[in-house]
């Protein structure tokens, strides 16, 4: 089975756009922490995947803890954006092949979402 957490961290370390692109199944499943349903499918999980590398990967960005199960993970992350202090996860499932399946976001505090939810929105509205 491919290590779909080692290339999740490939990803967020090179941006190499055609990698994630590989990495994400077709049917998979976004949830965001600010959007009520999920996205479904690979054009708005990479729609999302890369707006959200964008807005919190800065120089702050580190995963600081990392959980593993038969075909999912949860990676603890945390960085700054405008003197805010931001603490989240991702939570990843994947398939026999490796790839991504579900990819679930949480954030807090609720000073941070909701200045994710306005830097996402713009982000998102640029990348149409």
């Amino acid at each position: 089975m491919t290590d779909a957490i080692e290339a999740w961290h490939h990803y967020m370390h090179s941006r190499d756009h055609a990698a994630l692109e590989a990495l994400v199944h077709e049917d998979c499943v976004f949830t965001s922490p600010v959007v009520h349903t999920p996205q479904v499918g690979k054009a708005l999980t990479l729609k999302y995947l890369k707006a959200a590398a964008l807005v919190l990967g800065n120089d702050s960005f580190r995963y600081v803890g990392e959980w593993r199960a038969p075909g999912s993970g949860i990676l603890e992350f945390t960085c700054e954006l405008d003197g805010i202090a931001i603490n989240g996860i991702d939570m990843i499932g994947w398939n026999e092949a490796g790839q991504i399946t579900s990819f679930k976001v949480m954030v807090r505090p609720l000073k941070a979402i909701n200045m994710l939810h306005a830097m996402m929105g713009a982000q998102l509205m640029a990348a149409s």
